[in-house]
């Protein structure tokens, strides 16, 4: 007589479980840039990118895995990478037409569609931070140029002489980009120009909640007071907690011009596309190859990581165990 309440508490006991399992998962992506492929850089190089890579994603793992927000996680992997010379995004971030340094970054809240920005700043040591800065403290998304950099200075957030983000890859490319200009004047945008090295994270934590993050230097030689797509919230990078996080990497005039991340959200709230198709679409149909390269996660935890490029540094972890850095593999 006591077999149907056994029954329904097995039933009840099974439920519980699945909640408590679908509420401890988790995922996160990261790439490193859309550009060159892994045999245009020495053997030493392709692993010191790895493991920086690796580095970045145990650090947002352990984020996650601890019940850490996804807003949490994503600063923190971008601003370890900001601190990397290897990437084009703090220090590492390539020269402007000028012989300076113009940083962009943006990080977006899926939860309630809450986004930060930051473009042209000089003196900030982690943009990413500062972004973040200008979603909670400040009633505006974009801050730019001097009036950004005085916003840094009012919230305390570090800075650096302008030096500081110089290394001498960059310096590199600058002069070879100049040569270039000067032997093809006003020569249109190509896969040559592409982003090596701008960074981004999405990730979605056990809350449910899904966050993305883009930072960068930008293009080589760009000119003095370009802005490419890294702080353009739904070019460059978007969250949505009904449909995905991306963050793109790129020549950012063409994911402007399309507002590639936003599309891709759109493709999957209307459409009903899956994100690896949304994705795949985007790379194939509405962008040139050569153009750059995606990450994107969905509300469900399904990753997807694709480019058009030569490479794309990129890594992948999620609850079910995976963990994968794509690099020169």
């Amino acid at each position: 007589m006591h077999r149907p309440f056994f029954i329904l508490t097995f039933l009840l006991a099974a439920a519980s479980l699945g909640h408590a399992d679908e509420g401890s998962r988790y995922a996160i992506a990261i790439h490193g840039g859309a550009g060159s492929a892994p045999t245009s850089f020495s053997k030493e190089a392709n692993a010191e990118r790895h493991a920086s890579m690796k580095q970045a994603l145990e650090i947002g793992v352990g984020i996650l895995k601890e019940g850490g927000s996804s807003l949490d996680a994503v600063e923190a992997v971008v601003t370890f990478l900001e601190d990397d010379p290897q990437f084009n995004a703090g220090k590492g971030a390539v020269m402007n037409a000028a012989g300076g340094f113009e940083l962009d970054a943006s990080i977006m809240d899926g939860k309630d569609l809450s986004c930060g920005a930051v473009a042209g700043v000089t003196t900030v040591k982690n943009p990413i931070g500062l972004a973040r800065k200008v979603m909670t403290e400040t009633r505006h998304v974009l801050l730019s140029g001097p009036g950004a950099d005085t916003f840094a200075t009012e919230q305390e957030v570090a800075t650096v002489e302008p030096s500081y983000f110089a290394t001498p890859a960059a310096k590199k490319a600058w002069e070879a980009a100049r040569a270039r200009q000067q032997s093809q004047s006003a020569a249109p945008l190509e896969s040559s120009h592409i982003i090596k090295g701008t960074v981004g994270c999405v990730a979605l934590d056990q809350a449910g909640n899904l966050a993305a993050a883009t930072s960068t230097g930008g293009l080589s030689n760009k000119q003095f007071g370009r802005v490419g797509d890294s702080p353009i919230v739904g070019a460059g990078t978007y969250a949505d907690n009904r449909t995905c996080a991306v963050s793109c990497t790129g020549v950012g005039e063409e994911f402007i011009r399309r507002a590639i991340a936003y599309d891709i959200a759109a493709q999957m709230r209307y459409a009903k596309t899956s994100v690896e198709d949304a994705v795949e679409t985007t790379l194939t149909e509405r962008l040139k190859k050569g153009m750059g390269g995606i990450i994107a996660i969905d509300k469900d935890g399904t990753i997807t990581m694709q480019f058009n490029t030569g490479g794309m540094p990129r890594a992948a972890a999620d609850s079910s165990g995976r963990f994968d850095v794509l690099w020169a593999e």
